[in-house]
C-alpha cells in the first residue's frame, strides 16, 4: 500500500500575510466524563504570585482543590525564568505550603507554559487513499507526520491538538476512520516553546524535586476554568490578563484553535503609576488596586486621594484622573494588540464571538467597558465557576486571579483527552494504542 504524504505548515500571519479562514470544525457531542481517579497537583508560576493547588475531580463533573499554596513570585519576568535560585526557593516553599495541609508529599505536578516564548500554528498533512477505507493506522500516520513537520531542533512540542480531518476537501469530521475517499487531509494545532528555556523550567523543578508531568498553555488552562462545554463549541476567545504577560486562545467546536502571548500584563501599569506620580511600586499598586479605574470620566477631577510620600506622616493629595492618566494609555496599548492578534489570526467567525477576560489583570474597573469598545466584541468578566476549595474571600471575583491554577487541576484530572493525545512518557500504553482510544471517544 503505498502512501503520499506532503505536509504543510501555517505560522500566524505577518501584516504581509494572508491566511485561508478555517473550514468550519466538526462539532462534538457532550457525553458524560469521568475524571481520571487520584490526587493531582499543579503549578501556575506566575510573574507576580506562585500557586500550587492539590486536587481531584468530583462525580459531579466539578473539581475540588483539598489542599492550596501561594507566595510572591521571585525570579520570573513576563513569563521568562531570570533568576533559578529565586525561583526554586519560592517553587519548595510554595509546594510546601499545600503538601503540608494534606501532610502528604508530591511530586508530580502540571505546570503552566508561560516561558520560551509559546507559539501557536497549524500543521496540515494529508495522504492519498486511493479510495480505499480510512484506517487508525492512517490518522496515526499523519499525526506523526504533523510532528514530523512541526519540529525544530531549538523548539520543543508542547502540544500537538487534531482540529478534524478533510475527506476529500469536501466533508470535515473529526474521525474519519471508516470513510472512503481519494485524499484525506490531517488539521492539527500545535503549540511549542522554547528547547532551552524548558530545559531551564526543568531543571529548576528537579532542584525543588518536582517533575513536570505535563505543560499546558496559560489561555488553554483559563478557558477550561471559565468556560463551559456549550461556549467552547460555539466559539469563544478567553483573555488571561496576567501580571507579566496577556494570553489569549480561542476556542470553537471543541477545540482549541489559537493561542497567544503577549508579553505586556497589569505590571506595566502598575510601573506606569509609580513612574507617573513618582512613588513606589508598592504603592502605585495599592492605589491601582484601591482606585484603578480603566477609562477616564467627568468626575475623575472631583474625586481626591491620599497619597503618602514618605514615613513623616507627609500626605500629598492627587485626583482620580492623575491616576486615570497613568492607568488608561497601557490599557488601551495592551486591547490594541488583542485586535490585532484576533483580527490577524485568519480564524474568521470563531475569532470573532464574545470575549471572556479572566485573570487578576480583570479586576481593574471598568476593564470590560474598554474591551467591548476597542475588540467590537461583547465582553464578560469571568471566575472559574465549577472548582470548590479555593481560599475564601468576601469577594469571590479575586478568584479570576487562580483561573490557570484551577485549569490547569482540570487538565491533570482529565480534561486533557478531550483535546489532545496523551503522551506522558510514564503512560503504560504505546503512542498508537491511545491515539486510537483518542479517536474512540470522538466517534
Amino acid at each position: 500500500m503505498s502512501r503520499s504524504v506532503s505536509p504543510s505548515r501555517h505560522y500566524p500571519p505577518t501584516p504581509q500575510q494572508k491566511r485561508a479562514v478555517l473550514p468550519i470544525l466538526p462539532s462534538e457531542e457532550q457525553q458524560g466524563f469521568v475524571w481520571t481517579p487520584g490526587l493531582k497537583a499543579v503549578l501556575d508560576i506566575g510573574s507576580t504570585k506562585t500557586t500550587c493547588l492539590i486536587g481531584q475531580g468530583l462525580k459531579n463533573g466539578g473539581l475540588r482543590v483539598l489542599s492550596w499554596g501561594w507566595r510572591r513570585s521571585e525570579g520570573v519576568n513576563s513569563g521568562a525564568i531570570v533568576d533559578t535560585i529565586q525561583l526554586e526557593r519560592v517553587i519548595r516553599a510554595t509546594v510546601g505550603d499545600a503538601e503540608r495541609k494534606i501532610s502528604r508529599r508530591i511530586r508530580d505536578v502540571t505546570v503552566n507554559l508561560a516561558c520560551g516564548t509559546p507559539r501557536s500554528y497549524h500543521v496540515d498533512t494529508f495522504l492519498a487513499s486511493n479510495g480505499r477505507e480510512v484506517t487508525e493506522d492512517d490518522i496515526l500516520h499523519l499525526y506523526g507526520q504533523a510532528r514530523h513537520e512541526a519540529t525544530e531542533h531549538d523548539r520543543r512540542i508542547v502540544q500537538a491538538m487534531p482540529l478534524g480531518f478533510n475527506i476529500d476537501e469536501t466533508l470535515t469530521v473529526l474521525n474519519p476512520c471508516g470513510q472512503r475517499c481519494e485524499r484525506l487531509v490531517g488539521k492539527f494545532h500545535i503549540v511549542d516553546a522554547q528547547t532551552s528555556a524548558l530545559h531551564t523550567l526543568d531543571a529548576v523543578l528537579r532542584k525543588a524535586e518536582l517533575r513536570a508531568v505535563d505543560l499546558l498553555s496559560n489561555p488553554i488552562a483559563s478557558g477550561l476554568a471559565v468556560l463551559d462545554h456549550d461556549e467552547r463549541d460555539l466559539g469563544v476567545t478567553v483573555v488571561d490578563m496576567g501580571a507579566g504577560t496577556t494570553t489569549l486562545a480561542v476556542f470553537a467546536r471543541g477545540r482549541v484553535l489559537y493561542t497567544r502571548h503577549i508579553r505586556v500584563g497589569g505590571d506595566h501599569i502598575t510601573r506606569d503609576i509609580a513612574q507617573s506620580l513618582s512613588i513606589q511600586l508598592e504603592t502605585a499598586e495599592r492605589l491601582k488596586t484601591l482606585y484603578g479605574v480603566a477609562y477616564a470620566s467627568a468626575d475623575d477631577t472631583s474625586i481626591p486621594i491620599a497619597l503618602p510620600v514618605s514615613h513623616r506622616n507627609i500626605v500629598r493629595q492627587i485626583t482620580r484622573a492623575d491616576l486615570v492618566r497613568a492607568i488608561a494609555p497601557r490599557v488601551e496599548e495592551t486591547l490594541e494588540m488583542l485586535r490585532y492578534e484576533l483580527d490577524g489570526a485568519g480564524l474568521g467567525r470563531p475569532a470573532e464571538g464574545r470575549v471572556i477576560l479572566t485573570g487578576g489583570g480583570a479586576l481593574l474597573n471598568g476593564i470590560d467597558a474598554v474591551a467591548a469598545e476597542i475588540l467590537n466584541r461583547p465582553v464578560q468578566v469571568r471566575s472559574p465557576a465549577t472548582i470548590r476549595g479555593l481560599p475564601e474571600s468576601d469577594h469571590p471575583s479575586i478568584w479570576a486571579g487562580f483561573s490557570t491554577a484551577a485549569g490547569l487541576l482540570a487538565w491533570a484530572a482529565g480534561a486533557r483527552d478531550r483535546f489532545c493525545l496523551a503522551e506522558h512518557e510514564a503512560a503504560p500504553r504505546g503512542i498508537a494504542w491511545r491515539f486510537a482510544n483518542f479517536l474512540r471517544r470522538k466517534s
